[in-house]
């Protein structure tokens, strides 16, 4: 409920007392055209209620990250006539949780203990800057975790022998090339969805309302499409990671020689029928250096005919 007295007159210091604008901000959005001249009455310039409201608004315009020449904007859109409605609820929606994730409280003997009780104060600095964990204000030993699943990977991480400063360092790299798929895609989708709300003018409180529906339609296909491509690229280099490391183990001169071949479907199969298809591998290679030899065999004894026949020559 607002409690101001209807029709209060306010001078600009008891203006900036209760809206939390300095007299240097408010006169500076005077003349931006943010808000309203004062009334002059006699020698003073009064404020009224209308002007504490504006100053409101535009504090959080702000907070939401909108700039005052986009303010400014939806304020002349205001009023026009067109109202706010709209914009807000838009602006809500995509300020809103992008998560079902909770944020939890857990305390710093919690926290260590989750650690296996390590002291680990420059860990804890790193969680701080990274937003991993949020200090609760007048409670030292507490922090907030805005996502509990994050801060249940780093223990999973460091149970399994992953020292702390890594954790943080990897972390650190990969909001980098997160954010750019994130900013990738939010480009893409402004581009060829949300464009036409985009426009010079702000947009009316029904193409708002249905750009917002667009937001909350379209906000789970970044994550979805983010898991199911990070799922095909994991498995694609797990398993060539893995075989790299499983042939590290043959001898340096067989691997060197080793190349892939395709075999016509056919012939595979003849030779499962023949030796089994546990055998078809040995098969294959046994029967590759078997015809080697045979080639080299005849190379040798060929050159050595024809040096017979050279030498009988008078």
């Amino acid at each position: 409920m607002n409690d101001e007295p209807v029709g209060a007159a306010y001078r600009i210091e008891d203006l900036a007392h209760r809206s939390g604008a300095t007299v240097r901000t408010i006169r500076a959005y005077q003349d931006r055209g943010l808000l309203p001249r004062p009334e002059r009455r006699g020698r003073a310039n009064v404020y009224a209620d209308a002007h504490l409201a504006r100053l409101r608004q535009i504090a959080d315009l702000l907070d939401r990250g909108y700039t005052l020449a986009s303010i400014k904007e939806l304020l002349e859109a205001w009023d026009t006539g067109r109202g706010l409605g709209g914009i807000l609820g838009l602006v809500t929606e995509v300020d809103g949780p992008w998560t079902d994730e909770e944020a939890i409280r857990i305390s710093r003997s919690e926290l260590d203990e989750r650690f296996g009780n390590i002291p680990a104060d420059a860990a804890v600095a790193d969680a701080v800057e990274l937003g991993v964990l949020v200090p609760v204000p007048g409670d030292e030993d507490s922090f907030l975790v805005p996502s509990p699943q994050e801060l249940a990977v780093a223990v999973e991480l460091y149970a399994a022998g992953v020292p702390l400063s890594a954790i943080s360092r990897h972390l650190g790299e990969l909001r980098v090339k997160v954010e750019h798929i994130a900013s990738g895609f939010l480009e893409f989708t402004t581009e060829h969805v949300f464009a036409r709300y985009l426009g010079e003018r702000p947009p009316t409180d029904a193409e708002a309302a249905e750009a917002a529906s667009l937001v909350r339609r379209l906000r789970p296909l970044a994550q979805q499409t983010v898991d199911a491509e990070l799922a095909r690229a994991m498995r694609l280099f797990a398993t060539r990671h893995l075989r790299q490391h499983l042939g590290a183990e043959q001898p340096r001169e067989r691997r060197d020689a080793t190349h892939s071949v395709e075999i016509p479907a056919d012939t595979m199969r003849a030779v499962e029928r023949l030796v089994g298809a546990d055998q078809v591998a040995a098969f294959i290679t046994a029967a590759a250096e078997r015809e080697v030899q045979t080639r080299i065999l005849y190379r040798l004894t060929s050159n050595q005919n024809n040096d017979s026949t050279v030498d009988e020559i008078p």
